[in-house]
């Protein structure tokens, strides 16, 4: 058995709380002033590529191998780490005021049998506290004592879990009657569990000391806390005793930094570095070896050349660790910066998109993580919650069917259906005991506007649409008194005493109340919930066959279904359930589990009542958005936990699935293992054998069935998982969401999680993406999601144009960094082999270090801007997205290129350079000037080149940089100790300078635009297609087919050990063509229209059936 820790807070016991526990100071600084600097350091300095950079600069420090000034490394090593230690410096401060800000609020606290006024931080556990209405919560509460004569008080979680509509808390049974004078003087025992982040469960245990109560045990539950920073309303006072506090609330406990998701590019860029970094060892080897050499034979002939006959033990590690110091450079040390920078950027460009902003609500996307946005252009899976993610999460009540009768089926609206309001008019038996169970089975609160309107603050979309629906009906929920509620119907007024609720949970599937009727005293039981929680506990005797058709019918219509059913108690039955009810309740271990068993007990042999249908319309966009998507490739799976019928058609009609001919539905059931291998291997069977056939292919699988394949024939359903490209998934919990965004995962696949509720969280926090809509389930998805948006249909534009355009950027800079790099590098080394590969620098250290940190930083940083395609275009031609799916800008094969490029330029810089300055013509600061400007030049030019789109800023930090260089040398040429004295005045009047610059740009980039026009012109990629079509603004038809980069399948399922045919592709190709057949290779040369009509969706679909 689990054992937890256990806590016990003493009720106004000030000595014993204050020792034993925290105080009430919020904390969420990651510094103080005295670990900042050695805090910092350690963690920068956890870094690989950070302690490599430190060995370097501590290496150079050594005055027998330093080849430069040790300021070239240590200034923009210093520099990079300042920055970052700013930020967090900045970061932290902001912490810091929040919390002083929260600290110092003053709040009422009963101190030796006094109320006082004191700071929020000096609240100790045991402490009463007592808040007013319109008060900010300080600190976990157990509530006491309220205005309210029942004890009733009213709470807004939003900060918490982002729902605005108000929840009722009442104050233990125990502390029931107790007078407002005597609040302060309590005195008991709170028996609970240790602090822990479940803002949805507290199991405690309340026992008041003589003379209030004799020690008589009371159970606590979540209704019972007010928790910190909710917020007091419509309630006069309440007072609470703290059992949590500080950093021990369960907000507290929430808080913390999410681990860091590591994206695509940076898992290459890691491997890139990695790669270098052995090349720069093979380097360092070879040519230390040859610099030894060159020392013993060659060297002592020179007669300038002064090496001791006899030296030190280590003499033969000086010339490596020289050449070791020189290639240092060859990992840029820029690199972490400039990407936190843009990234920053890619962020805030999304946060300041007025076409993300949802003009219904006035909520503007915002993205909470800054390091991701180059992942959002390479998902390949898209898996989507169902309600208030595709649709609006507006419950309208449609359809019902009382005791085997149909209501709305021809009018659509069972409101306005005249025999329903008949028999509502008549007071017939069955629709008011109908109504009776919509109206009061829930947790709704009504409250009273100014104007006398009576408003409904649900925490359900789904219990409003049926207590408004009950309204439209004449059975008007008025009031709820505490555990009275007071209900007309057709001019008669009914009160019912709550005598237990039965909440709902996501395995019993129900909810259900006991109430009694204070007319009659009649004990109720009153049920709803879904169909296979409610009628398979149907009386004996009574038909249900009626409900079972009524489900059917309504869940092939896309409507949300409901069950009501009611059973009336005997006194006696009732009484003998409530102890063991309580006894379940008092217990700290399995308290959940227990009550679920005793609930069980009661919830049986029920009178089903009738069957609800409610409809929650399709947001708008979501079957262009998705339609749109599935053209870029990527797949869809909806994860839902609605019925399986009802998801089915929502798939329907937002194109997520496609009806006969065009696609086909195979379905995975079964309640035993052996049915759901049977009906898997079938399902995988048919899936192989259609490959060949232009069926767009899909599965639906519940999740009683999942749990089976995921937990015994885990290999089979990934197998399954690669061959699909559309899923839909029933039924399925919270951890079976996890667990499927896990499975895709695990197959290599890029995934982004949607959803728009508290139970989506696990699965937004396990995708690489998580992507939450601030929808009326509040905002707990969204503020555990990565990004935020307001409708499902701003992930179009999330992905294509702002995940599009991040990672081409985040390519080029990433390729951009290492090409600067690698050129002053290879510069170096081919100068070690005419100066006696000795390891001397050819740039001084001054040069160095302006190189690395101004020259050739601040041109690429504007690349933020560049859009090789505009945003219509993009939109309109999903099908390019897959070049970034594929990695096809940061990969091997293009980081060869640069290394190539970069090899190649350097040549022509060194032969030039040294042809025209070197052999006695010049001094070598010359040599070494004209050098640097032809690698500043060439820059530009490659800059320039790879930009598709200019604005000022990108002329003024292009061509403002290259004037920067020169000023900046000109004055450096100014200073005597510089070591550059007149350098710069004496080459720019040379004739000869200006030549060989001229020289160095036309040699080196000739070629390269050579091969660039050569590709432009008769090898153009689609995207070139499309650049031309823009610059000639004319639209284009067909631009051939886009070739897929083949992925290893070995890779997906070499763990699983399954054949998959040959010619399987996993990566999904985009839409080419008219035809659905998206999931397979594409031969070369078939052509697609870009402008493809959207299919017509018929009303059947295709299942898989047994004889498949």
């Amino acid at each position: 058995m689990l054992i937890t820790m256990k806590r016990y807070v003493y009720i106004n016991d000030d000595e014993t709380s204050h020792d034993l526990y925290c105080d009430n100071r919020i904390s969420n600084r990651k510094y103080t002033l005295l670990n900042f600097l050695p805090k910092n350091l350690w963690e920068q300095f956890s870094r690989f590529m950070n302690q490599y950079f430190l060995l370097i600069a501590c290496l150079q420090l050594w005055p027998l191998i330093t080849p430069v000034n040790p300021a070239s490394t240590w200034g923009p090593l210093i520099f990079i780490f300042a920055v970052s230690a700013t930020k967090e410096a900045w970061d932290d401060y902001n912490r810091y005021l929040s919390d002083m800000k929260a600290n110092e609020k003053e709040v009422w606290v009963v101190r030796q049998g006094i109320r006082k006024h004191v700071q929020a931080q000096d609240i100790h556990v045991g402490n009463i506290v007592w808040i007013r209405e319109n008060d900010e919560v300080p600190c976990d509460l157990v509530l006491l004592g309220t205005s309210d004569p029942q004890g009733v008080c009213y709470i807004e979680t939003a900060a918490l879990d982002g729902e605005t509509d108000l929840k009722t808390r009442v104050i233990p049974s125990a502390c029931m009657g107790i007078e407002y004078e005597l609040l302060h003087k309590i005195k008991g025992v709170i028996e609970c569990h240790s602090p822990d982040k479940d803002i949805r469960r507290f199991d405690a245990n309340l026992r008041l000391f003589p003379p209030f109560l004799d020690n008589d045990l009371c159970p606590l539950t979540i209704t019972n806390t007010i928790l910190q920073s909710c917020y007091l309303r419509n309630t006069e006072w309440a007072c609470g005793v703290a059992v949590y506090t500080g950093n021990e609330t369960k907000l507290g406990m929430s808080r913390g930094i999410p681990e860091p998701k590591l994206t695509a590019v940076d898992a290459m860029i890691d491997k890139l570095t990695g790669a270098i970094f052995i090349f720069q060892i093979v380097v360092v080897i070879v040519l230390g070896i040859a610099g030894n050499v060159w020392k013993d034979t060659e060297a002592r002939k020179q007669w300038y050349v002064h090496y001791p006959m006899e030296g030190p033990w280590f003499e033969l590690l000086v010339i490596p660790l020289r050449f070791e110091l020189l290639c240092s450079i060859m990992i840029p040390i820029s690199i972490k910066v400039s990407l936190d920078l843009v990234k920053s950027l890619y962020a805030k460009f999304i946060d300041w998109d007025n076409k993300m902003i949802d003009q219904e609500t006035g909520t503007p996307s915002h993205a909470t993580n800054t390091a991701i946005s180059e992942d959002l252009g390479q998902v390949e899976y898209i898996l989507t919650d169902k309600t208030g993610t595709l649709t609006e999460n507006k419950m309208i009540f449609r359809r019902c069917c009382i005791n085997g009768v149909f209501y709305g089926n021809e009018s659509g609206d069972a409101l306005k259906d005249a025999e329903l309001i008949d028999a509502v008019s008549n007071d017939s038996a069955d629709v008011v005991r109908f109504l009776t169970v919509m109206a009061i089975c829930n947790t709704v609160i009504p409250v009273k506007s100014k104007s006398g309107d009576i408003l409904y603050k649900a925490q359900s979309q789904d219990e409003d649409a049926l207590v408004r629906a009950a309204v439209q009906l004449h059975m008007v929920f008025v009031n709820r008194n505490a555990n009275i509620l007071e209900i007309k119907f057709n001019a008669s007024t009914i009160q019912y005493e709550v005598l237990e609720t039965l909440e709902f949970t996501s395995d019993r599937k129900r909810m259900s109340v006991v109430v009694k009727n204070c007319q009659n005293g009649r004990i109720l039981l009153l049920s709803k919930g879904a169909d296979e929680a409610i009628i398979p506990y149907a009386c004996a005797g009574q038909q249900t066959r009626a409900f079972l058709e009524a489900v059917e019918q309504y869940t092939q219509l896309g409507l949300r279904t409901l069950c009501l059913a009611w059973r009336e108690l005997k006194e006696d039955e009732y009484r003998e359930w409530s102890l063991l009810l309580k006894e379940a309740s008092s217990t700290l271990v399995d308290r959940e589990w227990r009550i679920a068993e005793v609930c069980q007990r009661l919830e049986h042999d029920l009178e089903i009542l009738g069957v609800t249908a409610i409809e929650d319309r399709l947001q708008d966009g979501v079957p262009e958005t998705i339609e749109t998507l599935r053209k870029a490739g990527i797949n869809f799976w909806m994860l839902t936990g609605d019925k399986q019928n009802t998801a089915i058609q929502i798939a329907l009609s937002c194109n997520f699935i496609s009806p006969e001919p065009k696609g086909q539905l195979l379905s995975i059931d079964g309640r035993t293992e052996d049915e759901v291998h049977r009906s898997l291997e079938r399902v995988l069977l048919t899936m192989r054998i259609t490959m060949s056939e232009p069926k767009d292919m899909a599965f639906v699988v519940d999740g009683w069935a999942l749990e089976i394949a995921l937990k015994y024939y885990r290999k089979a359903f990934t197998e399954l998982a690669i061959l699909s490209r559309t899923a839909i998934c029933c039924r399925v919990t919270p951890s079976q969401k996890a667990q499927l965004v896990e499975l895709l995962k695990s197959c290599d696949y890029r995934t982004l999680a949607i959803g728009d509720g508290g139970n989506d969280v696990r699965m937004i926090q396990q995708a690489d993406i998580g992507v939450g809509i601030s929808g009326r389930e509040g905002l707990q998805a969204a503020r555990a999601a990565d990004y935020s948006i307001g409708k499902f249909r701003f992930l179009k534009r999330l992905i294509l144009v702002h995940g599009r355009y991040s990672y081409n950027r985040t390519a080029f800079l990433s390729q951009y960094s290492f090409y600067k790099s690698l050129l002053i590098c290879f510069i170096q080394i081919f100068f070690s082999f005419i100066s006696g590969v000795s390891g001397t620098s050819l740039f001084n250290s001054v040069s160095l270090m302006a190189y690395n940190v101004f020259y050739t930083s601040i041109p690429v940083l504007v690349s933020v801007l560049d859009k090789d395609l505009g945003e219509e275009t993009v939109m309109q031609h999903p099908q390019i997205l897959f070049y970034c799916q594929a990695g096809r800008l940061l990969n091997p094969s293009t980081f060869a290129g640069s290394f190539g490029r970069s090899l190649f330029h350097a040549l022509v810089v060194f032969v030039i350079s040294i042809n025209a300055y070197a052999y006695e013509k010049s001094e070598m600061e010359e040599v070494s000037m004209v050098a640097l400007s032809g690698c500043i030049w060439l820059q530009v030019f490659v800059v320039i080149l790879e930009t598709n789109s200019f604005t000022t800023l990108q002329h003024i930090a292009i061509w403002g940089n290259l004037v920067a260089f020169y000023l900046i040398n000109w004055i450096f040429s100014a200073v005597p100790s510089s070591g550059m004295y007149t350098i710069m005045f004496r080459l720019c009047r040379q004739p000869s300078y200006w030549t060989t610059v001229f020289l160095i740009i036309a040699a080196g980039m000739g070629p390269i635009l050579a091969l660039k026009y050569f590709r432009y012109t008769y090898r153009p990629s689609k995207i070139n297609t499309l650049q031309q079509a823009e610059r000639m603004g004319g639209p284009i038809l067909s631009i051939g087919s886009i070739e897929p980069q083949p992925r290893s399948l070995e890779k997906d399922v070499s763990p699983l050990s399954i054949t998959l045919p040959k010619n399987r592709n996993p990566v999904f190709e985009p839409l080419l063509s008219d035809s659905p057949n998206t999931r397979r290779s594409f031969g070369s040369g078939t052509p697609f229209d870009f402008f493809q009509s959207p299919s017509r969706l018929s009303s059947s679909y295709a299942r898989n059936c047994k004889d498949n």
